[in-house]
């Protein structure tokens, strides 16, 4: 009988467990106040306006990129070979599959504007307070790639990306997480227009001949400026969105 009330006490701690991370992970944090929005909104724009801290803080735009690569070649059923990261911020994301049709283009179309479109998730996540759970998404997207990764800097950056992500998660207050969120998310959605124009400068410099436009040009036999045009398009159509959801709480606040 002791044997059988101890079995029933470790299942009810066990379901209580997993209650409680479930009420976690998929619970509504509270508003955050409107002057964080606006905080982390300025803070991720100077980095991605600062020539130092786009630096560093561009290899999580480098992380996007591949992985959108990486996503769409798996979804267009294409073979994912790997991934690998460069301490340069730039990668590279090899496949294997039909070198031409609608997958490969695809798959080239992924890369720029992924960043913007992840950015764009996280902003409708944040706009229903469900910050812990944008955090966890992100954990798991980022374990699923180290999967992939195929050089050293790789994994040290995923790795070490997972790791501050998963510290803010699990052991940060809600307003550090909401700090985080915020400033990540803006990150994403500036951070995603920026590249787009450096490719357009490096093209014109004839210093990028293996762009994603221009292997795209030659796929579809439609300029590169086109797709630079595209990408352009998509990731400040994504900006202006992910700004407006984001705002929600700013004009909330002005209302009152």
């Amino acid at each position: 009988m002791r044997t059988r009330a101890r079995g029933l006490g470790s299942l009810a701690v066990s379901i209580d467990g997993l209650t409680e991370l479930w009420d976690r992970l998929f619970g509504v944090q509270p508003d955050p106040p409107p002057l964080l929005v606006l905080f982390t909104a300025a803070l991720a724009l100077l980095v991605v306006a600062a020539r130092v801290p786009w630096r560093i803080a561009r290899n999580a735009i480098t992380i996007a990129h591949e992985g959108g690569h990486a996503l769409v070649a798996l979804l267009t059923g294409r073979k994912l070979r790997g991934i690998r990261l460069h301490s340069d911020t730039s990668g590279l994301t090899l496949s294997a599959g039909r070198p031409t049709g609608p997958g490969m283009v695809f798959t080239l179309l992924a890369g720029y504007i992924a960043p913007s479109l992840i950015g764009l998730a996280g902003a409708w996540l944040l706009s229903g307070n469900r910050i812990t759970l944008l955090l966890w998404i992100a954990v798991a997207l980022l374990l699923a790639m180290l999967v992939m990764i195929r050089n050293f800097f790789g994994i040290v950056s995923i790795v070490v990306t997972t790791a501050i992500v998963f510290g803010v998660s699990w052991f940060a207050p809600p307003e550090v997480q909401a700090a985080f969120a915020y400033t990540g998310v803006w990150f994403l959605l500036l951070g995603g227009v920026r590249p787009v124009g450096e490719l357009q400068t490096l093209r014109w410099r004839g210093q990028q001949p293996e762009s994603d436009a221009d292997q795209l040009a030659r796929l579809t036999r439609v300029p590169g400026l086109f797709w630079v045009g595209l990408f352009g398009l998509i990731t400040v159509a994504a900006l202006g969105a992910g700004a407006g959801l984001l705002a929600v709480p700013l004009v909330d606040g002005l209302t009152r």
